[in-house]
């Protein structure tokens, strides 16, 4: 057995709820392999599922272990697992990364290459692989259209909006303040609208000549879903990966009709079921931090000790780009 830090919580709640213990990792079993983390990434996610929110969509008893996505090394190899050897750099996406020795299935488990580092993945990889299928999958963007990032600074939003630029799409993004506004026309954004200073629904159609974008990028959710419908061009696409703002709740369809749009609330977890895609959408997202396409930082580094302040700064919106939590 190995001794290992973990952080639980026993109640939904506020980030009090947060709490470090220690915990006896076994070895790994057939098909498993134990990671010492090196990096713990921190997602809007967490949040939700510390305050009961969201997810995860089956019931889970208490204490939790949150998190879902971490780097590190491989400690040790279970039975039948090949393709892995002791001591190389991983990451993966996977429940309870909030730890710092752990045992996962070796099939949620991807190499990095020698060009990413153990600390980008770990704060990276959960949003590299979302954005993979958002621009790649569910809609294919393609030179010469225009997309609508909300939360463009963001740690989804600054990946969304390079890589989609890369794609030859013209990006326009959504941002709180003048400091974000510059975030976003760094990594990529051709446009920035400060939505607490002007309407974001206007001003884009004013960007794209009344015609609207052909895809809207939606991790805010209820404070913006509907005005988003306003400024997507017909037989557009509005996908609401994330609800910051709160749940869209009932709306009426007929607001689709006129334009022909349409509406989709995905999640990660369908893209990257199977092994094989998810070992796809790894090495898509490493391709294209390696070649440039992508560039990322961390931008806010937090010892697991402090994971309820990184909590609190995360949720109060204080943080800009990827964080990570440092064990």
């Amino acid at each position: 057995m190995t001794q290992s830090v973990a952080i639980h919580i026993h109640r939904h709640g506020d980030a009090e709820v947060l709490s470090d213990t220690t915990v006896e990792v076994p070895p790994p079993a057939a098909g498993e392999l134990q990671i010492r983390q090196s990096a713990i990434g921190l997602n809007f996610a967490d949040i939700y599922q510390r305050r009961g929110s969201h997810g995860p969509h089956a019931a889970t008893p208490f204490p939790i272990t949150l998190g879902a996505q971490g780097a590190g090394v491989v400690e040790a190899i279970g039975a039948g697992v090949t393709g892995f050897a002791r001591g190389q750099a991983v990451a993966y996406v996977h429940a309870g990364a909030y730890q710092v020795t752990r045992n996962l299935p070796a099939h949620r488990v991807v190499p990095l290459p020698d060009t990413v580092s153990q600390e980008l993945a770990g704060a990276t990889l959960l949003r590299g692989l979302t954005a993979e299928y958002l621009l790649r999958r569910l809609h294919v963007v393609r030179p010469g259209q225009t997309v609508l990032v909300h939360a463009a600074a963001g740690g989804m939003g600054v990946i969304l909006s390079q890589w989609a630029r890369a794609l030859g799409a013209t990006v326009i993004g959504t941002v709180g303040s003048p400091e974000k506004a510059r975030v976003a026309l760094s990594h990529g954004c051709h446009h920035a609208i400060d939505y607490r200073r002007e309407d974001f629904a206007a001003r884009t159609l004013a960007l794209t000549g009344g015609a609207g974008v052909d895809v809207v990028y939606d991790a805010v959710g209820k404070d913006v879903f509907l005005p988003s419908l306003q400024c997507t061009r017909p037989r557009g696409i509005v996908i609401s990966y994330g609800t910051a703002s709160g749940d869209v709740e009932a709306f009426d369809l007929q607001l689709l009709h006129a334009k022909s749009l349409s509406v989709c609330r995905p999640t990660l977890r369908s893209f990257i079921a199977d092994p094989q895609e998810l070992r796809d959408a790894a090495r898509a997202f490493f391709g294209a931090l390696t070649e440039g396409q992508v560039r990322l930082e961390v931008g806010h580094r937090y010892a697991l000790a402090e994971v309820r302040r990184a909590h609190r700064e995360l949720e109060g919106r204080a943080t800009t780009g990827a964080t990570v939590l440092i064990p």
